[in-house]
């Protein structure tokens, strides 16, 4: 199957599946694959009751309604990956943008079951952005042991990070408050991501939404970038 093929049945699987969970669906589902990563960006999606709730300042009512749901929808999302794609996902993360109604997914496959599409390793920008992707991951706990990037497509750059996690946080975890860690990074590092004014210099261009996601398990990080490469950056 065509990757065009690929990326539009995944679509639309990830749609009405949100739909069917959530009461209303994304309006667009971006797609996109390179090796053995996989990223689902959401735009404009946020349920009628979720939208009062947030005007309400609920906003971690939100956060753990669908934490709960997501839960139990992974396990289908990977099993379909791997039907369409043949992709064996081990790790899968998430997370939202709700103010501006967007989200992410991204998931991580085995090396033995990655696929043929190629990535951009060496984009434009890449050393500069992985040095201040380090400078923030210092700030907000510790230089990572490694980091990666890849550019997915003009629009996608995803980058990876292993051993950020820091004694206390990984005390808090053994104790069973990984969701309060959750919730309290969550804030604290997308605030740095959002603040951050370097992204779009490095990278000539806008960057629209910023993402991240943990797996505390395996003490690994995801953040994915999303630029608008129809808007240059003006210094």
């Amino acid at each position: 199957m065509e990757q065009k093929n690929i990326t539009a049945d995944l679509s639309n699987y990830i749609s009405k599946m949100l739909r069917d969970n959530f009461g209303k669906g994304p309006e667009n589902v971006y797609v996109s694959i390179g090796l053995n990563y996989i990223t689902f960006y959401l735009k404009n999606f946020l349920s009628p009751t979720e939208k009062v709730l947030m005007q309400k300042d609920k906003e971690n009512t939100v956060q753990e309604t669908r934490d709960t749901v997501m839960s139990n929808l992974i396990p289908q999302i990977q099993g379909y990956i791997k039907v369409v794609t043949g992709m064996e996902i081990n790790y899968f993360f998430y997370d939202w943008g709700l103010h501006n109604r967007s989200g992410m997914m991204v998931g991580l496959s085995s090396d033995e079951t990655q696929t043929n599409f190629p990535v951009n390793e060496n984009y434009k920008g890449k050393e500069q952005l992985e040095e201040e992707i380090v400078e923030i991951s210092k700030e907000a706990q510790k230089t990572p042991e490694n980091i990666y990037s890849c550019q997915l497509n003009p629009r996608t750059i995803l980058i990876i990070r292993n051993g950020i996690l820091v004694r206390i946080e990984k005390e808090i975890i053994r104790m069973g408050f990984q969701e309060h860690l959750r919730i309290a990074k969550r804030k604290l590092e997308k605030q740095l991501l959002h603040n951050n004014t370097l992204f779009n210099k490095i990278l000539e261009t806008k960057v629209s939404d910023v993402f991240v996601d943990w797996d505390f398990d395996v003490d690994k990080s995801v953040i994915l970038l999303i630029m608008n490469p129809n808007k240059p950056h003006n210094p």
